[in-house]
Protein backbone atom coordinates (compact mmCIF):
# COMPACT_ATOMS: atom_id res chain seq x y z
CA UNK A 1 0.00 0.00 0.00
CA UNK A 2 1.44 3.40 -1.00
CA UNK A 3 1.08 6.23 1.50
CA UNK A 4 2.14 9.87 1.40
CA UNK A 5 4.31 11.08 4.25
CA UNK A 6 1.69 13.21 5.96
CA UNK A 7 1.46 13.76 9.72
CA UNK A 8 -0.88 11.31 11.40
CA UNK A 9 -2.55 12.49 14.58
CA UNK A 10 -2.12 10.67 17.89
CA UNK A 11 0.67 8.48 16.54
CA UNK A 12 1.70 6.15 19.40
CA UNK A 13 5.12 5.60 17.79
CA UNK A 14 5.84 9.33 18.13
CA UNK A 15 4.71 9.27 21.74
CA UNK A 16 7.15 6.57 22.86
CA UNK A 17 9.39 7.60 25.79
CA UNK A 18 12.52 8.21 23.72
CA UNK A 19 15.75 8.51 25.70
CA UNK A 20 18.63 10.68 24.41
CA UNK A 21 21.19 8.18 25.70
CA UNK A 22 23.72 8.19 22.86
CA UNK A 23 22.94 11.81 21.99
CA UNK A 24 23.91 12.80 25.53
CA UNK A 25 27.51 11.75 24.83
CA UNK A 26 27.92 14.80 22.61
CA UNK A 27 28.96 15.42 19.04
CA UNK A 28 32.38 13.83 19.32
CA UNK A 29 30.60 10.56 18.60
CA UNK A 30 28.14 11.34 15.79
CA UNK A 31 26.93 13.72 13.10
CA UNK A 32 23.38 15.01 12.89
CA UNK A 33 21.91 14.16 9.50
CA UNK A 34 18.62 14.45 7.64
CA UNK A 35 16.73 11.42 6.29
CA UNK A 36 16.26 11.07 2.55
CA UNK A 37 12.90 11.78 0.96
CA UNK A 38 11.63 9.04 -1.32
CA UNK A 39 9.13 8.96 -4.19
CA UNK A 40 7.17 6.08 -2.66
CA UNK A 41 6.45 4.61 0.76
CA UNK A 42 5.04 1.08 0.53
CA UNK A 43 5.00 -0.81 3.80
CA UNK A 44 6.28 -4.33 3.10
CA UNK A 45 6.95 -5.63 6.61
CA UNK A 46 6.14 -4.51 10.13
CA UNK A 47 7.29 -6.69 12.99
CA UNK A 48 4.24 -6.59 15.22
CA UNK A 49 5.80 -9.17 17.54
CA UNK A 50 8.23 -6.52 18.75
CA UNK A 51 5.57 -3.99 19.67
CA UNK A 52 4.83 -5.72 22.96
CA UNK A 53 8.42 -4.95 24.04
CA UNK A 54 7.57 -1.28 23.47
CA UNK A 55 4.34 -1.55 25.42
CA UNK A 56 2.17 -1.30 22.31
CA UNK A 57 -0.36 -3.59 20.66
CA UNK A 58 -0.46 -4.07 16.88
CA UNK A 59 -4.01 -2.76 16.74
CA UNK A 60 -2.87 0.52 18.31
CA UNK A 61 -0.62 1.39 15.34
CA UNK A 62 -1.97 1.87 11.82
CA UNK A 63 0.12 1.35 8.71
CA UNK A 64 -0.06 5.10 8.03
CA UNK A 65 1.34 5.84 11.49
CA UNK A 66 4.06 3.25 10.97
CA UNK A 67 5.12 4.80 7.66
CA UNK A 68 5.10 8.31 9.10
CA UNK A 69 7.69 7.36 11.73
CA UNK A 70 9.74 4.61 10.09
CA UNK A 71 9.64 6.08 6.59
CA UNK A 72 9.90 9.81 7.27
CA UNK A 73 11.75 9.75 10.63
CA UNK A 74 10.25 12.99 11.95
CA UNK A 75 11.94 14.92 14.77
CA UNK A 76 12.23 14.43 17.62
CA UNK A 77 14.28 12.26 18.05
CA UNK A 78 17.28 13.39 16.00
CA UNK A 79 18.95 11.29 13.30
CA UNK A 80 22.53 10.55 14.39
CA UNK A 81 25.09 9.08 11.97
CA UNK A 82 27.48 7.25 14.28
CA UNK A 83 31.22 7.63 13.85
CA UNK A 84 33.49 4.58 13.89
CA UNK A 85 36.50 2.94 12.26
CA UNK A 86 37.23 -0.76 11.94
CA UNK A 87 39.37 -3.66 10.77
CA UNK A 88 37.99 -4.89 7.45
CA UNK A 89 39.41 -8.24 6.33
CA UNK A 90 42.27 -7.67 8.74
CA UNK A 91 43.21 -4.18 7.48
CA UNK A 92 42.50 -1.05 9.50
CA UNK A 93 40.14 1.35 7.76
CA UNK A 94 39.63 4.86 9.20
CA UNK A 95 37.16 5.81 6.46
CA UNK A 96 34.04 4.27 7.94
CA UNK A 97 31.01 5.44 9.90
CA UNK A 98 27.28 5.18 9.21
CA UNK A 99 27.20 5.59 5.42
CA UNK A 100 23.58 4.67 4.71
CA UNK A 101 21.92 4.75 8.07
CA UNK A 102 21.64 6.49 11.41
CA UNK A 103 20.48 5.98 14.96
CA UNK A 104 16.86 7.08 15.13
CA UNK A 105 15.79 7.07 18.72
CA UNK A 106 16.36 4.85 21.73
CA UNK A 107 13.48 3.52 23.78
CA UNK A 108 13.32 1.68 27.09
CA UNK A 109 11.41 -1.58 26.66
CA UNK A 110 8.94 -2.95 29.16
CA UNK A 111 11.71 -5.41 30.10
CA UNK A 112 13.85 -2.51 31.29
CA UNK A 113 16.42 -2.75 28.48
CA UNK A 114 17.32 0.14 26.21
CA UNK A 115 16.70 -0.53 22.50
CA UNK A 116 17.90 1.25 19.36
CA UNK A 117 16.01 2.06 16.20
CA UNK A 118 18.82 1.88 13.64
CA UNK A 119 18.14 2.59 9.98
CA UNK A 120 19.60 1.13 6.82
CA UNK A 121 19.03 2.70 3.40
CA UNK A 122 17.85 6.04 4.82
CA UNK A 123 20.06 8.28 2.70
CA UNK A 124 23.53 9.69 2.39
CA UNK A 125 25.63 10.86 5.34
CA UNK A 126 29.14 12.35 5.68
CA UNK A 127 30.39 8.73 5.64
CA UNK A 128 28.72 7.51 2.45
CA UNK A 129 32.11 7.43 0.66
CA UNK A 130 30.58 8.08 -2.76
CA UNK A 131 27.70 5.64 -2.23
CA UNK A 132 24.04 6.46 -2.66
CA UNK A 133 23.06 5.71 0.94
CA UNK A 134 20.35 3.31 -0.20
CA UNK A 135 19.42 -0.31 0.53
CA UNK A 136 18.16 -2.71 -2.08
CA UNK A 137 14.77 -4.26 -1.43
CA UNK A 138 16.31 -7.71 -1.70
CA UNK A 139 18.86 -6.79 0.95
CA UNK A 140 16.03 -5.75 3.25
CA UNK A 141 14.08 -8.94 2.60
CA UNK A 142 17.18 -11.02 3.34
CA UNK A 143 17.79 -9.21 6.65
CA UNK A 144 14.21 -9.78 7.79
CA UNK A 145 14.55 -13.49 7.09
CA UNK A 146 17.98 -13.80 8.71
CA UNK A 147 17.02 -12.12 11.95
CA UNK A 148 13.76 -14.05 12.32
CA UNK A 149 15.48 -17.38 11.59
CA UNK A 150 18.30 -16.67 14.03
CA UNK A 151 15.83 -15.61 16.69
CA UNK A 152 14.01 -18.93 16.26
CA UNK A 153 17.29 -20.82 16.56
CA UNK A 154 18.13 -19.14 19.86
CA UNK A 155 20.79 -16.72 18.63
CA UNK A 156 21.15 -13.40 20.45
CA UNK A 157 20.28 -11.21 17.49
CA UNK A 158 19.00 -7.84 16.40
CA UNK A 159 15.60 -7.93 14.71
CA UNK A 160 14.15 -6.18 11.70
CA UNK A 161 11.36 -3.90 12.90
CA UNK A 162 10.30 -2.32 9.62
CA UNK A 163 10.81 -2.59 5.86
CA UNK A 164 9.41 0.03 3.49
CA UNK A 165 9.84 0.00 -0.29
CA UNK A 166 10.85 3.45 -1.48
CA UNK A 167 10.28 3.48 -5.23
CA UNK A 168 13.79 4.20 -6.51
CA UNK A 169 15.89 2.20 -8.96
CA UNK A 170 19.34 1.24 -7.76
CA UNK A 171 22.37 -0.07 -9.60
CA UNK A 172 24.42 -2.77 -7.91
CA UNK A 173 27.18 -5.06 -9.08
CA UNK A 174 25.91 -8.06 -7.10
CA UNK A 175 22.22 -7.92 -8.12
CA UNK A 176 20.49 -7.72 -11.50
CA UNK A 177 20.06 -3.98 -12.02
CA UNK A 178 18.18 -1.75 -11.90
CA UNK A 179 16.83 -3.16 -8.67
CA UNK A 180 14.23 -1.94 -6.20
CA UNK A 181 15.03 0.16 -3.13
CA UNK A 182 13.98 0.11 0.51
CA UNK A 183 14.56 1.61 3.92
CA UNK A 184 14.81 -0.70 6.91
CA UNK A 185 14.73 -0.16 10.67
CA UNK A 186 16.72 -2.50 12.87
CA UNK A 187 15.69 -3.11 16.49
CA UNK A 188 18.74 -3.88 18.60
CA UNK A 189 20.26 -3.45 22.04
CA UNK A 190 23.02 -1.16 20.79
CA UNK A 191 24.75 0.04 17.64
CA UNK A 192 27.97 0.87 19.49
CA UNK A 193 30.65 -1.22 17.85
CA UNK A 194 34.19 -2.34 18.54
CA UNK A 195 35.07 0.17 15.81
CA UNK A 196 33.50 3.01 17.82
CA UNK A 197 36.31 2.60 20.35
CA UNK A 198 38.93 1.99 17.65
CA UNK A 199 38.23 5.38 16.09
CA UNK A 200 38.84 7.13 19.42
CA UNK A 201 42.12 5.23 19.82
CA UNK A 202 43.21 6.41 16.36
CA UNK A 203 42.46 9.97 17.49
CA UNK A 204 44.46 9.43 20.73
CA UNK A 205 41.43 10.47 22.78
CA UNK A 206 41.71 8.59 26.05
CA UNK A 207 39.15 10.94 27.57
CA UNK A 208 36.54 10.00 24.96
CA UNK A 209 37.32 6.29 25.33
CA UNK A 210 36.71 6.49 29.08
CA UNK A 211 33.55 8.54 28.59
CA UNK A 212 32.19 6.03 26.07
CA UNK A 213 33.07 3.09 28.29
CA UNK A 214 31.29 4.69 31.24
CA UNK A 215 28.26 5.11 28.97
CA UNK A 216 28.39 1.45 27.88
CA UNK A 217 28.55 0.26 31.49
CA UNK A 218 25.74 2.56 32.61
CA UNK A 219 23.32 1.47 29.89
CA UNK A 220 24.35 -2.07 28.92
CA UNK A 221 26.25 -3.48 31.91
CA UNK A 222 24.48 -1.79 34.83
CA UNK A 223 25.16 -4.75 37.13
CA UNK A 224 28.84 -3.76 37.04
CA UNK A 225 28.09 -0.18 38.01
CA UNK A 226 25.97 -1.20 40.98
CA UNK A 227 28.75 -3.18 42.67
CA UNK A 228 29.59 -1.99 46.18
CA UNK A 229 33.39 -1.84 46.09
CA UNK A 230 35.76 0.96 47.18
CA UNK A 231 35.67 3.92 44.81
CA UNK A 232 39.44 4.08 44.35
CA UNK A 233 39.61 0.63 42.77
CA UNK A 234 36.01 0.21 41.62
CA UNK A 235 36.35 1.96 38.27
CA UNK A 236 39.38 -0.05 37.15
CA UNK A 237 37.77 -3.27 38.35
CA UNK A 238 34.49 -2.49 36.60
CA UNK A 239 36.32 -1.84 33.32
CA UNK A 240 38.25 -5.12 33.57
CA UNK A 241 35.11 -7.06 34.43
CA UNK A 242 33.32 -5.46 31.47
CA UNK A 243 35.93 -6.76 29.03
CA UNK A 244 35.86 -10.21 30.63
CA UNK A 245 32.07 -10.33 30.31
CA UNK A 246 32.20 -9.14 26.69
CA UNK A 247 34.61 -11.98 25.90
CA UNK A 248 32.13 -14.44 27.39
CA UNK A 249 29.20 -12.92 25.48
CA UNK A 250 31.02 -13.05 22.15
CA UNK A 251 32.15 -16.64 22.78
CA UNK A 252 28.53 -17.58 23.45
CA UNK A 253 27.38 -15.73 20.33
CA UNK A 254 29.83 -17.54 18.05
CA UNK A 255 28.77 -20.86 19.56
CA UNK A 256 25.16 -19.93 18.77
CA UNK A 257 26.09 -19.17 15.13
CA UNK A 258 28.03 -22.39 14.75
CA UNK A 259 25.25 -24.50 16.23
CA UNK A 260 22.73 -22.78 13.96
CA UNK A 261 24.94 -23.49 10.92
CA UNK A 262 25.14 -19.75 10.24
CA UNK A 263 27.94 -17.96 8.40
CA UNK A 264 27.81 -14.20 9.04
CA UNK A 265 30.27 -13.54 6.20
CA UNK A 266 31.53 -10.04 7.13
CA UNK A 267 32.93 -10.14 10.66
CA UNK A 268 34.80 -6.85 10.50
CA UNK A 269 35.20 -5.03 13.81
CA UNK A 270 32.65 -2.43 12.74
CA UNK A 271 30.13 -5.30 12.61
CA UNK A 272 30.84 -6.41 16.18
CA UNK A 273 28.47 -5.04 18.81
CA UNK A 274 29.72 -3.97 22.21
CA UNK A 275 26.79 -5.84 23.77
CA UNK A 276 27.71 -9.17 22.15
CA UNK A 277 24.67 -9.16 19.90
CA UNK A 278 24.57 -10.39 16.30
CA UNK A 279 23.60 -7.76 13.73
CA UNK A 280 24.07 -6.39 10.21
CA UNK A 281 23.23 -9.22 7.81
CA UNK A 282 24.56 -8.77 4.30
CA UNK A 283 25.89 -11.74 2.28
CA UNK A 284 25.22 -14.24 5.08
CA UNK A 285 24.28 -17.86 4.44
CA UNK A 286 23.25 -20.97 6.35
CA UNK A 287 25.46 -23.95 5.51
CA UNK A 288 23.86 -26.68 3.34
CA UNK A 289 26.22 -29.37 4.71
CA UNK A 290 28.75 -29.38 7.52
CA UNK A 291 31.78 -27.76 5.91
CA UNK A 292 34.18 -25.62 7.93
CA UNK A 293 35.45 -24.03 4.72
CA UNK A 294 32.02 -22.83 3.58
CA UNK A 295 32.28 -19.14 2.61
CA UNK A 296 29.18 -17.01 2.16
CA UNK A 297 30.54 -13.76 0.66
CA UNK A 298 31.57 -13.92 -2.99
CA UNK A 299 34.22 -11.23 -2.31
CA UNK A 300 35.86 -13.20 0.54
CA UNK A 301 38.42 -14.60 -1.85
CA UNK A 302 40.66 -16.22 0.76
CA UNK A 303 37.90 -17.47 3.07
CA UNK A 304 38.84 -15.28 6.02
CA UNK A 305 35.23 -15.23 7.22
CA UNK A 306 34.31 -18.80 6.31
CA UNK A 307 32.05 -20.76 8.64
CA UNK A 308 34.84 -22.56 10.49
CA UNK A 309 36.95 -19.42 11.01
CA UNK A 310 34.28 -17.53 12.93
CA UNK A 311 35.56 -18.40 16.44
CA UNK A 312 39.14 -17.47 15.55
CA UNK A 313 38.10 -14.23 13.84
CA UNK A 314 35.94 -13.10 16.76
CA UNK A 315 38.76 -13.84 19.21
CA UNK A 316 41.07 -11.77 16.98
CA UNK A 317 38.53 -8.92 16.94
CA UNK A 318 38.43 -9.00 20.74
CA UNK A 319 42.21 -8.84 20.79
CA UNK A 320 42.17 -5.78 18.50
CA UNK A 321 39.70 -4.13 20.86
CA UNK A 322 42.35 -4.30 23.56
CA UNK A 323 44.31 -1.51 21.82
CA UNK A 324 41.80 1.26 22.62
CA UNK A 325 40.82 -0.28 25.95
CA UNK A 326 44.45 -0.36 27.15
CA UNK A 327 43.99 3.34 27.82
CA UNK A 328 41.84 2.41 30.82
CA UNK A 329 42.26 -1.37 31.41
CA UNK A 330 45.40 -3.26 32.35
CA UNK A 331 46.66 -5.32 29.42
CA UNK A 332 47.44 -8.42 31.48
CA UNK A 333 43.88 -8.49 32.82
CA UNK A 334 42.49 -8.37 29.29
CA UNK A 335 44.82 -11.12 28.14
CA UNK A 336 43.69 -13.31 31.05
CA UNK A 337 40.07 -12.64 30.13
CA UNK A 338 40.66 -13.39 26.45
CA UNK A 339 42.34 -16.70 27.38
CA UNK A 340 38.89 -17.84 28.53
CA UNK A 341 37.35 -17.31 25.09
CA UNK A 342 37.93 -20.78 23.67
CA UNK A 343 37.03 -22.73 26.83
CA UNK A 344 33.77 -20.74 27.04
CA UNK A 345 33.12 -21.22 23.32
CA UNK A 346 33.71 -24.98 23.48
CA UNK A 347 31.46 -25.38 26.53
CA UNK A 348 28.61 -23.39 25.01
CA UNK A 349 28.96 -25.05 21.60
CA UNK A 350 28.91 -28.52 23.18
CA UNK A 351 25.85 -27.68 25.29
CA UNK A 352 23.92 -26.22 22.37
CA UNK A 353 24.78 -29.04 19.96
CA UNK A 354 23.68 -31.61 22.54
CA UNK A 355 20.41 -29.70 22.95
CA UNK A 356 19.83 -30.06 19.21
CA UNK A 357 20.12 -33.80 19.82
CA UNK A 358 17.61 -33.57 22.66
CA UNK A 359 20.17 -33.91 25.44
CA UNK A 360 21.42 -31.80 28.32
CA UNK A 361 24.96 -31.68 29.68
CA UNK A 362 25.39 -31.69 33.46
CA UNK A 363 24.61 -33.40 36.72
CA UNK A 364 22.09 -36.23 36.38
CA UNK A 365 22.25 -35.75 32.61
CA UNK A 366 25.10 -36.32 30.14
CA UNK A 367 28.62 -35.99 31.61
CA UNK A 368 30.89 -33.52 29.82
CA UNK A 369 33.34 -36.17 28.62
CA UNK A 370 30.52 -38.26 27.14
CA UNK A 371 28.94 -35.15 25.63
CA UNK A 372 32.23 -34.22 23.97
CA UNK A 373 32.62 -37.71 22.52
CA UNK A 374 29.08 -37.64 21.14
CA UNK A 375 29.68 -34.18 19.70
CA UNK A 376 32.84 -35.30 17.87
CA UNK A 377 31.11 -38.41 16.52
CA UNK A 378 28.18 -36.28 15.32
CA UNK A 379 30.47 -33.80 13.56
CA UNK A 380 32.33 -36.68 11.92
CA UNK A 381 29.05 -38.18 10.73
CA UNK A 382 27.79 -34.86 9.36
CA UNK A 383 31.07 -34.24 7.55
CA UNK A 384 31.60 -37.74 6.16
CA UNK A 385 28.01 -38.33 5.04
CA UNK A 386 27.49 -34.86 3.45
CA UNK A 387 23.86 -34.97 4.60
CA UNK A 388 21.88 -31.75 4.94
CA UNK A 389 23.12 -30.16 8.17
CA UNK A 390 19.71 -28.78 9.11
CA UNK A 391 17.67 -31.72 7.92
CA UNK A 392 19.73 -34.12 10.05
CA UNK A 393 18.30 -32.51 13.19
CA UNK A 394 14.80 -32.25 11.71
CA UNK A 395 14.76 -35.98 10.94
CA UNK A 396 16.12 -36.72 14.43
CA UNK A 397 13.19 -34.75 15.85
CA UNK A 398 10.57 -36.32 13.59
CA UNK A 399 11.66 -39.91 14.09
CA UNK A 400 12.61 -39.93 17.76
CA UNK A 401 10.87 -42.58 19.85
CA UNK A 402 11.31 -43.78 23.38
CA UNK A 403 12.08 -47.24 21.97
CA UNK A 404 15.44 -45.90 20.81
CA UNK A 405 16.59 -46.34 24.41
CA UNK A 406 16.08 -50.11 24.28
CA UNK A 407 17.02 -50.92 20.68
CA UNK A 408 19.85 -49.20 18.79
CA UNK A 409 18.64 -50.46 15.39
CA UNK A 410 15.53 -48.30 15.74
CA UNK A 411 17.59 -45.09 15.70
CA UNK A 412 17.20 -43.40 12.29
CA UNK A 413 16.63 -46.87 10.85
CA UNK A 414 15.88 -45.61 7.33
CA UNK A 415 18.65 -43.00 7.26
CA UNK A 416 21.03 -44.87 4.98
CA UNK A 417 20.22 -45.21 1.32
CA UNK A 418 21.16 -48.24 -0.73
CA UNK A 419 24.65 -47.85 -2.09
CA UNK A 420 25.93 -45.72 0.78
CA UNK A 421 29.75 -46.09 0.88
CA UNK A 422 31.03 -48.55 3.48
CA UNK A 423 33.09 -45.93 5.32
CA UNK A 424 29.99 -43.74 5.79
CA UNK A 425 28.01 -46.77 6.99
CA UNK A 426 30.71 -47.45 9.59
CA UNK A 427 30.69 -43.84 10.81
CA UNK A 428 26.90 -43.89 11.05
CA UNK A 429 26.83 -47.19 12.96
CA UNK A 430 29.47 -45.91 15.36
CA UNK A 431 27.43 -42.76 15.97
CA UNK A 432 24.20 -44.70 16.37
CA UNK A 433 25.66 -47.11 18.93
CA UNK A 434 27.12 -44.26 20.97
CA UNK A 435 23.89 -42.23 20.87
CA UNK A 436 22.10 -45.38 22.01
CA UNK A 437 24.50 -45.78 24.92
CA UNK A 438 23.83 -42.19 25.97
CA UNK A 439 20.07 -42.80 25.89
CA UNK A 440 20.52 -45.97 27.94
CA UNK A 441 22.45 -44.04 30.58
CA UNK A 442 19.43 -41.81 31.19
CA UNK A 443 16.28 -42.81 33.10
CA UNK A 444 13.31 -43.83 30.97
CA UNK A 445 11.30 -40.85 32.16
CA UNK A 446 13.84 -38.59 30.43
CA UNK A 447 12.68 -39.74 26.97
CA UNK A 448 9.72 -37.32 26.99
CA UNK A 449 12.03 -34.44 27.88
CA UNK A 450 14.32 -35.41 24.98
CA UNK A 451 11.39 -35.33 22.57
CA UNK A 452 10.42 -31.88 23.86
CA UNK A 453 13.94 -30.51 23.46
CA UNK A 454 14.21 -31.89 19.94
CA UNK A 455 11.00 -30.06 19.01
CA UNK A 456 12.07 -26.81 20.66
CA UNK A 457 15.57 -26.75 19.19
CA UNK A 458 14.94 -27.89 15.62
CA UNK A 459 12.46 -25.98 13.47
CA UNK A 460 11.28 -27.81 10.37
CA UNK A 461 11.76 -24.66 8.30
CA UNK A 462 15.35 -23.72 7.53
CA UNK A 463 16.72 -20.89 5.46
CA UNK A 464 19.00 -22.08 2.67
CA UNK A 465 19.78 -19.99 -0.40
CA UNK A 466 17.19 -21.67 -2.71
CA UNK A 467 14.42 -20.86 -0.24
CA UNK A 468 15.44 -17.20 -0.07
CA UNK A 469 15.66 -17.01 -3.87
CA UNK A 470 12.23 -18.63 -4.24
CA UNK A 471 10.69 -15.94 -2.04
CA UNK A 472 12.58 -13.16 -3.79
CA UNK A 473 11.69 -14.38 -7.29
CA UNK A 474 7.99 -14.14 -6.44
CA UNK A 475 8.53 -10.52 -5.35
CA UNK A 476 10.80 -9.55 -8.24
CA UNK A 477 8.83 -11.21 -11.02
CA UNK A 478 5.21 -10.93 -9.87
CA UNK A 479 5.30 -8.50 -6.93
CA UNK A 480 3.85 -11.40 -4.98
CA UNK A 481 4.69 -10.96 -1.29
CA UNK A 482 2.65 -13.87 0.02
CA UNK A 483 5.48 -16.47 -0.09
CA UNK A 484 7.62 -14.05 1.95
CA UNK A 485 4.92 -13.48 4.54
CA UNK A 486 4.18 -17.19 4.70
CA UNK A 487 7.85 -18.00 5.28
CA UNK A 488 8.22 -15.41 8.05
CA UNK A 489 5.10 -16.81 9.71
CA UNK A 490 6.35 -20.38 9.43
CA UNK A 491 9.68 -19.43 10.98
CA UNK A 492 8.00 -17.61 13.84
CA UNK A 493 5.35 -20.21 14.55
CA UNK A 494 7.55 -23.31 14.48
Amino acid sequence: MDNPLTPVSDNPLRSLPYEPAFESLGEDYFDRVAPAEFPQYSLRFRNDRLLATLGLSPKAVTDEQWIEVFGGFPAPPPCLAMRYHGYQFGEYNPNLGDGRGFLYGQVRGVDGELYDFGTKGSGRTPYSRGGDGRLTLKGGVREVLASEMLQRLGVRTSRCLSLIETGEQLWRGDEPSPTRSSVMVRFSRSHIRFGTFERLHALSRKDLIEKLLDHVLQYYYPHLVEDRIPEVSSKAERYARFYAELVQRVADLVAQWMTAGFCHAVLNTDNMSITGESFDYGPYAFIPQYNLGFTAAYFDYFGRYCYGNQPEVCAWNLQMLQAPLRAVIDRSEMESALAQFYPRYQTTYRQRMLLRMGLEVGLDQVPEAVAEELLQRTIKLLFESKVSYHNFFVVLKQQFQGSWRSEASHILKDALEEGTPDDVVQVFESWRQFYHQVLQSLPEREMDAIATRLTQQNPTVFLLKPEIERVWDAIAQEDNWQPFYDLVEQISQE
